[in-house]
């Protein structure tokens, strides 16, 4: 099961690319939606069953400088990469408490840790979700319950394609690997955190990311 906000069209891409490899299904929700979280639960108990693993990947940029940055630019960036992740995990907690089982991974950043200029709503929000990870994994652990954060660099996605030629040449400059990573890449690490070969690991922030977080910025 999948979220999505408005885009019809890359839900069908993706329902596609999926084929007959298994049960999908999407569902149109905004993250901020603290009710539409529990619902979204019950939905996805009621469809599969059962519910084994959350990934909280839903995010999005307003990069400004402070000085220009509206309140908006701010609560938008928290509400949706930080509250939402609140959201859907407390929909998912009882579920989870009460089967003393579950997986739960967070998408993070790696500008949570080494953010760029005109990024302070967003690395706050992503250094939420690492503060988030920790705390919640000494909750849970002996429920039988994971909870785990990936901090991805610059990864080929619609939110880079959007930078200028020139800016994307003087950021892999900063990368060690001299590239931006792929979504495979970040996938199977996720695969991985999500699954019972990772078992014994919790409340662990890993970085992918090319190396770029080695240096600083």
């Amino acid at each position: 099961m999948f979220t999505y906000t408005k885009n019809q069209a890359l839900a069908r891409e993706l329902i596609e690319e999926i084929g007959d490899s298994g049960t999908v299904l999407p569902v149109e929700l905004d993250v901020r939606d603290f009710d539409g979280a529990k619902t979204l639960v019950e939905r996805v108990k009621r469809e599969f069953g059962r519910l084994d693993i959350l990934v909280n990947n839903a995010g999005i940029t307003r990069d400004k400088a402070l000085m220009m940055m509206e309140r908006e630019d701010w609560s938008t960036v928290i509400d949706v990469d930080l509250t939402g992740v609140f959201n859907t995990t407390r929909a998912c907690l009882v579920t989870f408490l009460k089967q003393k089982s579950g997986n739960i991974l967070n998408i993070s950043s790696a500008s949570a840790l080494s953010p760029l200029p005109g990024q302070v709503n967003y690395a706050s929000a992503k250094a939420g979700v690492i503060g988030f990870t920790k705390a919640l994994a000494k909750e849970v652990a002996l429920y039988g319950i994971r909870v785990n954060a990936v901090a991805p660099g610059f990864i080929e996605t619609d939110m880079t394609a959007a930078l200028s030629e020139k800016y994307r040449e003087r950021l892999v400059d900063m990368i060690p690997a001299a590239r931006f990573g792929t979504p495979e890449e970040v996938a199977k690490l996720a695969l991985f955190l999500v699954s019972d070969r990772s078992r014994y690991i919790t409340g662990q922030t890993i970085l992918i990311d090319g190396g770029l977080g080695l240096g600083g910025l």
